[in-house]
């Protein structure tokens, strides 16, 4: 049994915080955990897993009990023997170079016996389909396949408390499938399951009750027919996600007419593998429409995320070139000319300030514009905080306000949705919307179908790209 008593949480960084918690989960109960970005869901779960107050600063007053114990007063390695947790970034949670070491991880450090370890990874790899990602670099995976080896891990181990912080949000329609599949054994197990998580709709054949939060508070309790019997817009309205999982290939949209290579970029001996490996994608040509917002979707590991940093000039061993106009633009001009925000976008916020991560993209420092795409952003009150400090759905918004900033012509965006809610999501669309009707180029890798249906011009599927 999972219980908060009267819980209030503060950050000492002034982020989202926690008001008078009280509830009860049971053993094996599936509680889904919900609302907008910032609205205290991440907080909520980390005060079961410990995170809270032991790695987060901040003041905590009542108490947290896993089964009978005192989290507050037990040591991490102590919880952990109870409580696993898949992070919204699974990348920060992994400690090994090589996917079946990470698998076997856990389970070492619960002191099982080899054979064990060897039968329970087997296991589980049998059961959801992972033989392809096994023996595999942590460091070669997408975001989408670190997402199932995280997974994975806490299935491998003897837990009895299972924690998922936006599971969904770097995961393709057949991982969600899957995802949804490990839910269910998990369920059968009974184990007990906390999941906080913006796309809602694949959890309803598995939940007991749902949370909605909002302002660090748990403003109403709804029952599983509560909830899946909500509208699409009451669940908009909430900042929730309505949309049920779907094949984006099944997306299909006309867009303009290319009719001249004046109206299209024209890609050429766009090639890419990782050393001593055979090609993850061959493209000998590809056209791509100026002035459109276009989706690349496809599978997990299929390389889009690969093909936005070669397209950018990243990847400095693929020598594609790009015909804009009458130019040829090669590596260095394409590191010059095109901006992407990547998937994790961590790796690209440098400043001591929100305001200043915006101002450095501009090509004129100008304080009045950076803070009017702020403001589009619901970002202006985050303006002098540090960009590290923030949630993840509010790092992925000071990344794309960065983007907007920049003023190129060709923007690249990987995932640019994932972790966001419902509002903040339509407020990304709008931007690239925006974006297109001032002539730019927009490239977006995604699987989130409502980001497509609505701001999206054309669908191009990478698969038919991979090798």
């Amino acid at each position: 049994m999972i219980r908060y008593d009267n819980v209030s949480f503060e950050y000492s960084k002034g982020q989202e915080s926690l008001k008078e918690i009280n509830l009860t989960i049971n053993d094996g109960d599936v509680v889904l955990v919900c609302g907008p970005s910032g609205c205290g869901k991440s907080t909520l779960v980390r005060c079961v897993n410990g995170l809270i107050p032991h790695f987060y600063e901040g003041k905590l007053t009542g108490n947290v009990m896993v089964n009978e114990i005192d989290v507050s007063k037990t040591t991490l390695r102590k919880i952990s023997r109870y409580v696993g947790t898949v992070f919204q970034n699974p990348r920060s949670q992994f400690f090994n170079v090589d996917t079946t070491s990470e698998l076997a991880f856990g389970c070492e450090n619960f002191g099982l016996e080899p054979e064990t370890i060897e039968q329970r990874i087997n296991e589980v790899v049998n059961r959801h389909d992972l033989g392809s990602l096994m023996d595999r670099s942590i460091f070669k995976l997408s975001g989408g396949e670190k997402q199932k080896i995280a997974c994975a891990s806490i299935a491998v181990e003897p837990l009895e408390v299972i924690i998922l912080d936006e599971p969904s949000a770097n995961l393709d329609y057949k991982g969600i499938c899957e995802l949804q599949k490990m839910i269910k054994v998990w369920k059968e197990e009974h184990k007990t399951i906390i999941i906080a998580e913006h796309r809602i709709s694949y959890l309803f054949p598995y939940i007991n009750r749902a949370l909605l939060m909002d302002s660090g508070r748990i403003i109403k309790e709804l029952s599983v027919d509560d909830i899946s019997s909500l509208s699409e817009d009451a669940l908009h309205a909430k900042g929730l996600r309505a949309q049920q999982p779907q094949d984006p290939l099944e997306v299909s949209f006309e867009g303009k007419d290319v009719s001249s290579e004046s109206d299209k970029y024209i890609l050429t001996d766009m090639r890419y593998s990782y050393r001593g490996e055979k090609p993850i994608f061959d493209i000998p040509r590809m056209e791509i429409p100026s002035g459109e917002i276009v989706a690349i979707v496809g599978t997990n590991g299929a390389g889009k995320s690969t093909f936005l940093r070669c397209l950018c000039g990243m990847e400095r061993r693929c020598k594609a070139k790009l015909k804009v106009g009458k130019e040829i633009w090669n590596n260095k001009m394409r590191r010059r000319n095109i901006y992407m925000v990547m998937q994790d976008v961590n790796h690209q916020l440098f400043t001591d300030s929100v305001l200043e991560e915006v101002m450095i993209s501009q090509e004129t420092p100008n304080k009045d514009e950076a803070l009017k795409i702020l403001e589009t952003l619901d970002l202006s009150e985050y303006a002098d905080n540090h960009p590290l400090a923030l949630s993840g759905g509010q790092k992925q918004r000071v990344a794309v306000a960065s983007a907007v900033a920049s003023g190129r012509n060709i923007i690249l965006f990987d995932e640019p949705t994932s972790g966001l809610d419902y509002h903040h999501m339509l407020q990304v669309s709008e931007l690239l919307t925006k974006l297109q009707q001032k002539g730019k180029t927009v490239l977006i890798v995604t699987h989130d179908i409502e980001l497509i249906k609505k701001a999206c011009t054309r669908v191009v599927p990478f698969n038919s790209y991979v090798e």
